[in-house]
């Protein structure tokens, strides 16, 4: 059973920056990846893949969020951080923390480990 907890999340204006942080604990495999998604507020609105480090340092970020999100993580690579800056209102949701010990979770086809997700609101 591997845990992920989250934390960091909290209100801020437009243009502020804020620091999400994820560990991963309670696993001897080695992590393939480990990343954030977020769920906006709005009905129907799906869960987003934000941003994603794997391995071997590589790193994945949604055009929304290029240039102004930065991922990294601890040299244990058990830890990640999510680096938000000049927030926008449309960045408000829910950001979910996951984490990878397979490939094929790693890749979508199997369910990664879930944190249970910080609030992350921007106000205009």
């Amino acid at each position: 059973q591997v845990q992920v907890v989250e934390s960091g999340g909290g209100l801020v204006e437009a243009g502020g920056s804020l620091r999400l942080s994820c560990v991963a604990s309670g696993t001897t495999f080695t992590i393939i990846a480990m990343g954030w998604y977020r769920q906006a507020p709005a009905p129907g609105k799906q869960r987003e893949l934000v941003a994603s480090i794997t391995s071997d340092g590589t790193t994945t970020y949604a055009d929304s969020v290029k240039g102004r999100f930065t991922i990294f993580r601890e040299n244990d690579k058990s830890t990640v951080y999510l680096q938000m800056n000049s927030l926008r209102p449309e960045d408000t949701a829910v950001y979910y923390c996951y984490t990878a010990i397979t490939v094929a979770q790693a890749k979508g086809d199997m369910t990664p480990w879930w944190g249970q997700g910080t609030q992350v609101t921007v106000s205009s």
